[in-house]
């Protein structure tokens, strides 16, 4: 057989940095489940955080998360060190207890949405040297592809501060009203039912 013909597979690198970034993912994924907020801790990382609720829209996704089933979070984020921001990436700055006030700073949110219940969402957490925790939260969204992630904008927004009012209400917003400072910002450019068609469509060709 010619030399050209001949198969010649890629050798697998357990050190390549996605098949790393993969044992972070996994990691966190076979972690338990607790409810949002989790007792407070200690570190830096990513999470999922997973509905069980009725709200119409989500009842797809809700469905394969019940009974203790937990298989496709809302939403996936991560935390990292304060100076993480700062291009601190890796100097093994201390983390505080970031990755749980962010985690409570989305309880805080689902608690304020009129259209919510808090005691629907649930979460799991991994606590992740700052290093690998963007690649990993890249590719859990990639793999579930969260609704919050990629169709609902806004959930992880914050408060834009006095004079940073004149931008629009995210879509997260819009559709889950209840965010004090978020009624302050200019109208939605999509109306709720325009949302809630996006939401069913997406949830419908990928759940």
């Amino acid at each position: 057989m010619p030399e050209e013909n001949i198969l010649a597979p890629a050798p697998f690198n357990p050190l390549d940095k996605r098949h790393l970034g993969e044992s972070v993912a996994s990691a966190m994924l076979k972690s338990p489940i607790h409810p949002l907020p989790p007792e407070k801790f200690k570190g830096a990382g990513i999470y999922a955080i997973y509905y069980t609720g009725d709200f119409e829209a989500y009842q797809n996704l809700a469905e394969v998360n019940r009974d203790n089933m937990f298989s496709r979070p809302i939403y996936v984020g991560k935390a990292v060190p304060p100076g993480a921001r700062k291009g601190g990436f890796g100097l093994g700055g201390d983390p505080g207890t970031a990755l749980y006030k962010r985690l409570n700073e989305h309880f805080e949110s689902v608690k304020a949405a009129e259209n919510l219940n808090e005691s629907d969402f649930f979460c799991r957490y991994l606590v992740v040297d700052d290093i690998w925790i963007p690649l990993a939260e890249s590719l859990l969204i990639e793999k579930f592809q969260p609704i919050w992630n990629r169709v609902l904008d806004g959930f992880g927004n914050h408060d834009p501060g006095s004079g940073r009012y004149a931008q629009q209400k995210s879509p997260w917003d819009e559709l889950h009203p209840g965010r004090e400072w978020a009624n302050r910002l200019r109208p939605c450019a999509n109306t709720q039912d325009i949302l809630i068609e996006r939401v069913r469509n997406f949830l419908h060709t990928s759940v």
